[in-house]
């Protein structure tokens, strides 16, 4: 008997308009407080200065947030007039490469805090009289829901530029993450067969995780738990990096040009292996997922394991298909928004968990850690669904598409529950190593 792929719907669906008010009140509030977290940590000159080329002074960051707010919330649902159409151009990520923003004459943080917050402010009138259906972009709330991920997004950028940048340690963690709960078998086997992958139902999923379509995935086996510090130790340790057998020709240039030896942040003292972590520097955590590996990096690793990185659909599978129901749920345990005992998110920890800590978050198929941690390289270019329709605007996700930016999945530690999903998709270029990103292994039957 055939098996009938659906999808879960979104609870919110069902909420009336004002609960559905509420929830996306609720969802702004969080982004908001977590921006005033990452940029009150520190004083106006750490605000101004730019840590890193590859990443923007966090000032640029936090005004950048409101620029798009009033855009699309204030300006496009709310018909407002603009509050600062001088500084739209200013705040176009597309016009300046973030190595060029510190030159440019940016809002100080005094100015940027007063304008996010009045934008703010006028963002909140619309959404308590906006109608919330009638066009794509109000019905459920889609635009609110996309200016909070974007936010999100945003605020893990920031703790990126947290982790780059010097002296000591400003942001506070919270516990201690949860040990591991027991053995594990080192993979799962995923028969052959297809699956319904992206979303059609999903209220706030972005372009580029729709629409939801069938897709016939081969057998494979996939690592039950992510790489951890201490197997890609074993690479590091064996000349992993010294020998060119196991890159490929793009990875073997790159890190021969620059140097790489280890994952970024790691040095040796001796016979030991150390981290840098937001300021602390600390031994290296054996039974933590690696993280601060480029896909260069995970895919030689994975080669010189006798394997190799799970494509997009394999990933997606691994997660969210229900062989019994042949249901493609919402997240891999099952359809409800995360809880704090089945992923790792929100740098709540700010550093990923022990693998196997997290029990409760597997996957209907036995598949450990898919949601939180660290974001998982794929071997899959970036690239549109089948049927793809750019909305609100191409560059969200179009113009990156091609063999440039390969798909991560999963989110991380520093991930929000507002920004992740099965279906959400993360890409970049194969060389980024400042990102928290880690990886599994697959292969095929």
């Amino acid at each position: 008997m055939s098996v009938r792929h659906t999808e879960s719907p979104n609870p919110l669906h069902q909420l009336g308009a004002e609960r559905l008010r509420e929830h996306t009140a609720r969802a702004l509030t969080r982004a908001r407080e977590r921006s005033r977290t990452l940029t009150d940590a520190v004083d106006d000159e750490d605000l101004v200065r730019q840590h890193s080329r590859l990443m923007s002074p966090l000032v640029w960051d936090l005004a950048h947030i409101g620029s798009q707010e009033e855009i699309w919330l204030v300006r496009d649902v709310g018909g407002r007039e603009p509050l600062r159409p001088d500084i739209d151009d200013l705040y176009d990520a597309f016009q300046h490469p973030r190595a060029d923003r510190p030159t440019l004459p940016l809002l100080g943080p005094a100015e940027a805090r007063a304008y996010v917050g009045e934008v703010r402010d006028k963002a909140f009138d619309v959404l308590g009289t906006a109608r919330l259906t009638g066009s794509r972009l109000t019905e459920t709330a889609f635009a609110f829901g996309m200016i909070t991920q974007h936010e999100q997004q945003h605020d893990e950028t920031m703790l990126a530029t947290h982790q780059l940048r010097r002296g000591e340690p400003v942001l506070r963690a919270g516990p201690t993450p949860p040990r591991r709960a027991g053995p594990l078998p080192a993979e799962v086997r995923v028969p052959a067969g297809t699956f319904l992958m992206g979303t059609s139902v999903e209220p706030w999923a972005l372009d580029n995780e729709r629409p939801a379509h069938e897709v016939h995935v081969d057998a494979f086996a996939i690592d039950t738990l992510p790489v951890t510090c201490g197997d890609y130790l074993e690479f590091v340790e064996s000349g992993g990096y010294a020998q060119s057998r196991w890159w490929s020709a793009a990875g073997w240039e790159y890190v021969r040009a620059h140097e790489i030896v280890a994952p970024r942040f790691w040095r040796r003292e001796g016979e030991r292996w150390w981290r840098r972590r937001f300021g602390v520097d600390e031994p290296v955590p054996p039974e933590e997922p690696v993280v601060h590996v480029s896909f260069h990096e995970a895919q030689a690793y994975a080669s010189w394991a006798g394997k190799r990185l799970p494509t997009e659909p394999e990933w997606e599978k691994a997660a969210r298909f229900d062989p019994v129901s042949g249901r493609s749920r919402r997240f891999p345990w099952g359809d409800e928004e995360p809880r704090a005992d089945q992923a790792n998110l929100g740098q709540r920890h700010l550093r990923p968990a022990p693998v196997g800590a997290y029990p409760d978050g597997a996957s209907a198929l036995g598949v450990h850690q898919l949601i939180g941690d660290v974001w998982e390289w794929t071997g899959s270019d970036f690239r549109g669904y089948p049927g793809f329709t750019a909305f609100p605007y191409r560059e969200y996700s179009e113009v990156f598409f091609g063999p440039d930016h390969k798909v991560l999945r999963g989110g991380s530690f520093g991930t929000d529950i507002a920004a992740v999903r099965g279906t959400f998709r993360n890409w970049d270029y194969p060389i980024r190593r400042q990102i928290f990103a880690g990886f599994r292994c697959a292969r095929s039957i």
